[in-house]
């Protein structure tokens, strides 16, 4: 399920976004000071999120979380649209904005990553808001701000560091992505992520036996001598997976942006 930023009014939604957040002034009705806030109804849309996914997110469940009707919302939220931009921005809030740069920048873009790779899994929702669309909120701008600041510490010119910035946000969310599809498989489909392997292996074993003949670099890759050892963990086995993917992209593209700078200083 794919959500696309921005498809409520233009205005409405961006007016909201960059409004100081905790104040009252959005509400569009005038009347006596509301027990409602705009702040209430995004925490409660991201309480939803987190608890039942973007699949359970409505207007009504985060009305039925409030103790409120879903049309006593619509006073200071438009509709599900805004909602989501405001939720998406607002959770974007907790990721920090300073890092040591005393160690260097690589040290601080990999904590960076870090912290934002563990805000993804502890919100897989926000994986689920397309790219494609910024929600152009000031938390958004500020989580790139921060990640552009410590990248400027390469010396790299612009045209070089836009590609870096994009795919470093990319390793990240990609890898999180697989451990976040993994965690709700099992409840979505009813079956276990170790029975459904069992099964297809079992009979992908009967179906091709010449699997390592008709593709053996896929086999040398997957069995090889030379492959990284399992860490000692409890997570399932698409998690290490996806852990190690993470850890060893973000290390290749660190190590070319290294290369770049030092063919920069050459």
């Amino acid at each position: 399920m794919v959500v696309f930023a921005g498809q409520g009014d233009a205005r409405r939604s961006m007016e909201l976004l960059w409004r100081a957040w905790g104040s009252d002034s959005a509400r569009t009705a005038p009347g006596p000071k509301p027990r409602l806030s705009v702040d209430a109804i995004v925490d409660a849309g991201i309480a939803v999120a987190d608890a039942d996914g973007m699949a359970g997110l409505s207007m009504r469940a985060v009305g039925e979380r409030l103790g409120r009707t879903a049309m006593a919302l619509y006073t200071y939220v438009p509709s599900k649209s805004e909602l989501v931009d405001l939720m998406y921005d607002r959770a974007l809030a907790e990721l920090p904005t300073e890092y040591d740069l005393e160690p260097g920048w690589r040290a601080a873009v990999t904590s960076w990553a870090a912290d934002y790779w563990a805000f993804c899994l502890r919100h897989p929702w926000v994986l689920q808001v397309s790219q494609a669309r910024p929600v152009l909120g000031p938390n958004e701008f500020g989580v790139l701000e921060t990640l552009i600041r410590i990248l400027r510490g390469t010396g790299l010119a612009t045209h070089e560091l836009r590609p870096v910035v994009a795919t470093v946000v990319q390793v990240v969310r990609g890898a999180a992505q697989t451990i976040a599809e993994s965690r709700q498989a099992p409840t979505a489909t009813g079956v276990s992520d170790e029975e459904w392997w069992f099964a297809r292996a079992a009979v992908l074993g009967e179906v091709a036996p010449d699997f390592a003949e008709r593709f053996p670099h896929f086999s040398w890759l997957e069995g090889g001598a030379d492959a990284r050892p399992e860490p000692d963990s409890d997570a399932p086995y698409l998690e290490r997976k996806a852990r190690q993917a993470f850890e060893a992209g973000l290390n290749v593209v660190l190590d070319g942006v290294e290369s770049a700078v030092a063919g920069a200083g050459a």
